[in-house]
């Protein structure tokens, strides 16, 4: 539970000093830099502004001079004021918080790529029945090599399947390097989304033994990028099923259900713990995105609105819009709380 609080609080600091820092850049002044909603239960003075821990931990926020999403009529025409700056200053501002966290992710994943990454070695468990590999490998064997693709883990196998129709396989069999040809076998199977999808297959399943995979430094970059690429396909593609109905509502999670998975995955280690916040992060940062009113996405809306029409939206709309944002938000948080409680309660 702890470990689930310091996490999301960090998670939260950090998307608000991304805010924070751009609002600077273009000369704002940040009156208060919230963890927290409601009750300001601890607050500090620092250069003009207050740094504040709140009673509900549910989020946070940065509140600019002559801004206050509470009331989208607050406004303020002093020079630090955030109304006086341009859309593309304002633009700028929002995107600093998604932006801070897609970087605190590729920071964790470069991080962890130096550091050494826990993987699955490259070594066969079994094989199974009918499948191309049941024949040409043995439990036991250490695949070297695919392609002439070096293979430093069971998760390079996967990416080699996709883009090849034959595998010219290099393992280490009792000693002595082996060479073997393979190929794959299409079948049907689900993917995370239950969907029924066509795949190719060797027929080889791990041997579970783990290794660190440390990387070079220039190695280390692209393995933190591509990282970082997947994990927000992967979120993306889950709101893209999400809104066409293929995946329910019941995949929605609350904060209830992020605390129980986070106090979970601290059992298995840093590693894991920091592997599942690079991905909350990469996920508070697209979900801040989406152009609902209330989120940074929403209000980077109006701002474009502003740039292309070279005036303000209605204010009547903007305030009917940014209710309806937070409505919609509030439903959203309900809905997910619902589906947590009826998931711990089913087990």
């Amino acid at each position: 539970m702890l470990s689930a609080i310091i996490i999301l609080s960090f998670l939260i600091f950090f998307h608000e000093l991304g805010h924070f820092l751009m609002a600077k850049l273009v000369g704002v002044k940040v009156e208060v830099f919230s963890i927290g909603f409601g009750k300001k239960l601890i607050c500090k003075n620092f250069r003009g502004t207050n740094w504040c821990i709140s009673a509900v931990p549910l989020g946070g926020y940065v509140q600019m001079k002559g801004q206050d999403d509470s009331d989208p009529l607050a406004k303020s025409n002093d020079p630090d004021s955030y109304n006086v700056k341009s859309p593309w200053q304002k633009i700028l501002i929002l995107l600093g918080g998604p932006g801070f966290n897609f970087l605190l992710a590729i920071i964790i994943y470069f991080g962890i790529a130096l550091s050494g990454w826990q993987k699955l070695a490259p070594v066969v468990g079994k094989t199974i029945p009918d499948t191309p590999a049941f024949k040409v490998l043995k439990p036991g064997d250490k695949i070297i090599e695919i392609n002439g693709i070096k293979i430093k883990s069971w998760d390079d196998i996967p990416k080699i399947e996709k883009n090849f129709n034959i595998f010219n396989v290099m393992v280490l069999r009792d000693g002595k390097i082996v060479d073997v040809t393979i190929k794959p076998k299409i079948i049907t199977a689900k993917n995370i989304f239950s969907e029924k999808v066509k795949r190719k297959i060797i027929g080889i399943i791990p041997s579970g033994k783990m290794i660190k995979v440390r990387y070079s430094l220039f190695e280390a970059i692209p393995v933190a990028f591509d990282n970082f690429k997947n994990a927000s396909m992967l979120i993306v593609k889950g709101l893209e099923k999400l809104v066409s109905g293929s995946i329910g509502l019941k995949t929605i999670s609350g904060p209830i259900g992020i605390v129980d998975v986070t106090a979970k995955v601290a059992n298995y280690g840093m590693q894991p713990l920091l592997l599942l916040m690079a991905l909350l992060s990469v996920n508070l940062g697209i979900l801040n995105l989406l152009p609902i009113p209330a989120l940074d996405g929403g209000h980077i809306m109006f701002n474009l609105y502003e740039a292309i029409f070279k005036r303000e939206l209605n204010e009547s709309v903007m305030v009917k819009l940014t209710i309806a944002g937070w409505v919609f938000l509030g439903g959203l948080m309900l809905l997910g709380i619902y589906n947590d409680i009826t998931r711990l309660v089913g087990g």
